[in-house]
């Protein structure tokens, strides 16, 4: 076990597509520039055969993220020895959090987390242009607008994550729209370029239909590409109505001090599993 650098990337990203995972180089290098020294690698022979990522929101919470095995040495135990890894990384924090699929949650209960709520990661499966499109709402993210934006997203999220922000505006500004009724900021919402789907999240919103329109202008600018969302159960059926699939279910956990945003309920996707 060692710390991943930006040596490693491509190796993390031959893990990322092993496993079929979405992310690209702009992933891994986002956790090496705000958490340089508290990502691990471990090596086998030589070879990178697992990662993990950790990152900090001030003193609200960590997260971890981006464990990853490959295939060829599973079921040695080093997933877990990662999972441990970075829990030493973090020994020190209130509160530690990640996202689990079904089969990662059993192992982390084991490591004493415990389950906050479920998502479900929705995937367009056809190509097309929505039905439900941007009543005018919705205008581009300007300069102007950040300041708001972050205040939201504090109460929602829990933490100030203003720099993560920032840096899917630089990757993907045709992804990051807000909508105001009058001078009232109603939401927001950021995405990113993957490697199989374009991935909307954050989304944030004071209502469904305003959550829709700053979908819509997401999907519509790029209508030839398969988008995905990480949302809650109780987003997913109107998704689906919308030409969404479910793909798979996720857990949210926690270990430590249970976090409770005071404006979650605007959460209709999230940053992803891998950004929380």
């Amino acid at each position: 076990m060692r710390t991943m650098t930006l040596d490693d990337v491509p190796a993390g990203l031959r893990l990322c597509r092993l496993s079929g995972w979405n992310q690209v180089a702009d992933d891994w290098t986002t956790f090496l520039q705000f958490s340089p020294d508290a990502c691990r690698v471990a090596e086998s022979g030589g070879e990178v055969v697992g990662t993990v990522a950790t990152l900090r929101f001030a003193e609200a919470f960590s997260w971890i993220a981006m464990i990853l095995v490959d295939p060829a040495v599973r079921g040695r135990g080093i997933g877990t020895e990662l999972i441990r890894e970075a829990l030493e990384i973090l020994r020190n924090e209130k509160c530690v959090r990640l996202d689990a699929t079904e089969a990662g949650a059993r192992i982390y209960r084991g490591e004493g987390f415990e389950e906050e709520y479920r998502l479900n990661r929705m995937v367009t499966k056809t190509r097309t242009t929505p039905a439900w499109i941007d009543d005018g709402s919705c205008t581009p993210t300007r300069q102007d607008d950040l300041e708001e934006i972050f205040d939201l997203d504090t109460k929602v999220f829990g933490a100030d994550r203003s720099r993560l922000l920032l840096s899917f505006l630089a990757r993907a500004p045709e992804y990051a729209w807000v909508a105001r009724t009058g001078p009232a900021l109603q939401g927001y919402v950021f995405g990113r370029h993957g490697y199989h789907h374009e991935h909307v999240g954050p989304l944030t919103a004071t209502s469904e239909l305003t959550a829709l329109n700053l979908l819509s202008r997401c999907l519509i600018q790029q209508p030839a590409c398969s988008f995905l969302i990480d949302t809650s159960d109780a987003w997913s059926g109107s998704l689906q109505t919308a030409g969404f699939e479910l793909e798979r279910p996720l857990i949210r956990m926690y270990r430590g001090s249970r976090i409770r945003p005071v404006s979650e309920t605007y959460q209709f996707g999230i940053a992803g599993p891998e950004f929380g």
